[in-house]
């Protein structure tokens, strides 16, 4: 079999590899639970491409995430829920539906973006997901949903918590401004270090949990996303450790045989030479 541009060789390979009998073992054990964590490095590691501007990468990881669908929709093929055929025709159509100031007619068009649009129509799309849901009998506790339900559990926490009071901010819960949201986390700092007086370690993370939450909530309010600037500061960090290592080395030291104070005024260097 030969390589090719064409995705319906992509699309027979993977079926290839999941054939019992002459397929590949490790491909054909394989469920939709334990690709995910697959799906979700590969989208990562696009991201990652994209933060180093490295397109050839680039080229690379789009291609494995797009294995991905590819395996993900023939598994779902194979109990006959639905095809990479399905997957496209999905996508499209939610895409045309969403612009038809794009793809609708002469009116639609001429009309433009209107505000709020896209929110109705996705109120919509909604509607109808839950009404087919409810002909497969799926949403039987539906009735025990609640509005934020809908932002997905496999988000990393960061994001999660960034979605999730966007959403509550849609119906008014939230506050209007910065400084409310800075005197929360003081709030929850002291919660912490109540906490870590009493020496409850489940409380302890609790309340760590809360004040990250609340430190996402700040981001959202001064225009700083939580997930980019934590990874902008996860670079600072490697880059200043590694200038502390380049240091020790030229000095004939080591990090093991370093000490606190030597690393820390190395640290300091790094840290104004930026």
């Amino acid at each position: 079999m030969r390589p090719s541009k064409d995705i319906s060789r992509l699309i027979e390979i993977m079926a290839a590899l999941r054939t019992p009998e002459t397929g590949c073992p490790w491909d054909v054990e394989q469920d939709f639970s334990t690709i995910a964590p697959y799906t979700l490095e590969e989208a990562y590691e696009v991201a990652d491409a994209i933060a180093r501007d490295d397109l050839d990468d680039l080229r690379e990881e789009l291609g494995d995430l797009l294995l991905q669908v590819v395996f993900h929709a023939r598994m779902a093929e194979e109990r006959e829920a639905f095809s990479f055929g399905d997957v496209v025709e999905a996508i499209t159509a939610k895409m045309i539906r969403r612009h038809p100031h794009v793809f609708g007619d002469a009116d639609a068009r001429a009309a433009g973006t209107a505000k709020g649009m896209w929110e109705a129509i996705k109120a919509e799309e909604k509607a109808e997901r839950k009404q087919r849901r409810d002909a497969r009998g799926i949403d039987a506790s539906e009735a025990d949903r609640g509005y934020l339900d809908d932002v997905p559990l496999g988000l990393p926490a960061l994001t999660r918590a960034l979605k999730l009071q966007q959403r509550a901010a849609k119906v008014g819960f939230d506050w209007t401004e910065a400084g409310p949201v800075l005197d929360k986390i003081t709030e929850e700092i002291g919660e912490l270090r109540e906490a870590l007086d009493r020496g409850d370690q489940a409380k302890v993370k609790d309340e760590f949990g809360d004040v990250l939450f609340a430190l996402v909530n700040l981001g959202r309010h001064v225009g700083a996303d939580a997930e980019t600037a934590l990874r902008g500061t996860n670079d600072k960090f490697r880059r200043r450790f590694h200038h502390v290592e380049r240091s020790l080395t030229a000095r004939g030291r080591t990090l093991d045989a370093a000490s606190l104070e030597e690393m820390e005024a190395v640290w300091q260097e790094a840290k104004a030479d930026e």
